[in-house]
């Protein structure tokens, strides 16, 4: 517990504070949106992919703000990278909140019009502007030690998931032809791109409005986004276990349960990959997906009990050791006093 506390930071990276704030913020006057804005693109509130985006980059960007001043090595070129990312997303989420308030599509908009014309050369950038700045600081975390051992596994591994979630984001882009769809102003708009694999989009899940009747890339997009602060989350809530579980107090344990749950996370990860990538729908699995779920939950759960199994022994193991070392209890001389 007391390796992953001094892990905690000391300090903010600023200008990703900012963002995250501002982000907050959007995520406010979106959800105010959803509840006072009766327009809608493609059956979904005008206001949904705002706030979605917004509550994104907040979690995101709290993470890397309170990451990078911890970190010991290339602290300029990562303060630097975290200002682009900083910068870059607000950019990127404000042109969607932009497209919102207009009543108009963000992503895919070919549509010619000056503002989203414009718009859409600075947000193609952005993506890869966002997409190269976390690899870069997914490379560099990886040369160096952040904290115990748990948490530099769950930070190396989830900012690797985070790039390739962020990579699936490239064949949402690619994906799907081009169409022509009203906006909320009843305005035809041509759309070139798609989240949908083998479906159209439009319709489907409450809040991520995820397909129900195809593949949807937004799923392993989502999943590979934020795992990091799942793993995160999980590796901090071994060190506070640590100070009640005195078989968790053994670093070893703790990064080989991190690893069971990022084996866990990369696993749904390439497992929804597959589903959408297949046309499959998250929530209508066919057997060979099914099969795939079990055997990771097989494997997860085989590691995760040989690993709690033998640690309890050998710390069942190290207390009888010390009982039998004790010494023996003073007694009383015969006749004594």
């Amino acid at each position: 517990m007391t390796h992953t506390i001094r892990a905690l930071p000391a300090s903010w990276h600023r200008p990703l504070l900012l963002m995250s704030l501002l982000m907050a913020g959007l995520a406010l006057v979106a959800a105010a949106g959803l509840a006072v804005d009766d327009r809608m693109l493609l059956t979904e509130s005008v206001w949904a992919k705002p706030l979605k985006f917004a509550v994104s980059f907040t979690i995101f960007g709290l993470t890397l703000a309170a990451l990078i001043p911890r970190l010991t090595r290339f602290r300029r070129t990562l303060w630097w990278l975290g200002t682009v990312f900083a910068a870059t997303g607000v950019v990127d989420v404000g042109f969607i909140a932009l497209q919102a308030a207009r009543g108009t599509f963000s992503h895919f908009n070919t549509d010619s019009d000056p503002i989203n014309a414009i718009g859409q050369q600075i947000f193609s950038s952005g993506v890869i502007g966002l997409f190269g700045a976390t690899i870069v600081i997914a490379v560099l975390i990886l040369l160096q030690r952040v904290g115990d051992a748990a948490l530099t596994r769950a930070l190396r591994a989830g900012l690797l998931l985070v790039t390739a979630g962020m990579a699936v984001a490239f064949g949402i882009a690619g994906g799907g032809g081009s169409r022509t769809v009203p906006d909320a102003n009843g305005r035809p708009v041509t759309l070139s791109g798609a989240h949908g694999v083998g479906v159209p989009d439009g319709g489907g899940m409450p809040v991520t409005n995820w397909s129900t009747t195809g593949g949807d890339l937004r799923v392993p997009h989502f999943v590979g986004l934020h795992a990091i602060q799942v793993l995160v989350l999980f590796v901090l809530l071994l060190g506070f276990l640590a100070g009640r579980v005195l078989w968790l107090r053994d670093e070893r344990v703790r990064v080989r349960l991190t690893g069971v749950a990022v084996l866990g996370c990369s696993g749904v990860f390439a497992i929804t990959t597959w589903q959408a990538v297949r046309g499959q729908s998250l929530v209508d699995p066919d057997g060979l997906t099914l099969l795939a779920v079990a055997a990771l939950v097989a494997v997860c759960a085989v590691w995760a009990v040989g690993t709690v199994v033998a640690a309890r022994r050998r710390s069942a193991l190290t207390r009888s050791g010390d009982r039998s070392d004790a010494p023996a209890p003073a007694w009383p001389a015969p006749g004594g006093g």
